[in-house]
């Protein structure tokens, strides 16, 4: 996987383009998950982490060396998970069955839309955007 990971924290992946993406980020770096590495897939070796460009310019990526892989509302699930109370609490009543559904359809209208959420910019837009380099 990869091995820039430090000490057995994880790491999510992101936009780094994305005005609303890094708005959400900071905002769980500084109140709700601050011992989680985040790092924006533009700075990221993709291939050391098995993650290709289609994949996170889609949907936020979460790694860790002890868990499996996740994308979308799974990988927003396990930074809650790995967050200060009373978040772990909401991150496990995501990843349950009758509410990781519903969470995984407001994840996707959210990625659709980031654009024209709060901090969002003309380059946050899925459909259409070219990858940075």
């Amino acid at each position: 996987m990869n091995d820039r990971i430090p000490d057995r924290r994880g790491t999510l992946i992101f936009d780094g383009d994305c005005g609303f993406c890094t708005s959400v980020v900071r905002l769980l770096s500084r109140y709700v998950a601050p011992g989680v590495d985040y790092r924006p897939w533009q700075r990221e070796d993709l291939d050391a982490s098995a993650l290709t460009i289609e994949q996170v310019t889609r949907e936020v990526w979460w790694l860790h060396p002890d868990e499996i892989r996740a994308g979308g509302a799974r990988a927003f699930a396990r930074v809650l998970r790995h967050g200060r109370r009373p978040w772990p609490i909401a991150g496990r009543l995501m990843e349950l069955r009758p509410i990781a559904a519903p969470a995984g359809l407001v994840y996707r209208w959210i990625a659709r839309n980031r654009s024209r959420l709060p901090g969002g910019t003309p380059a946050c837009r899925v459909e259409g955007r070219r990858p940075s380099p």
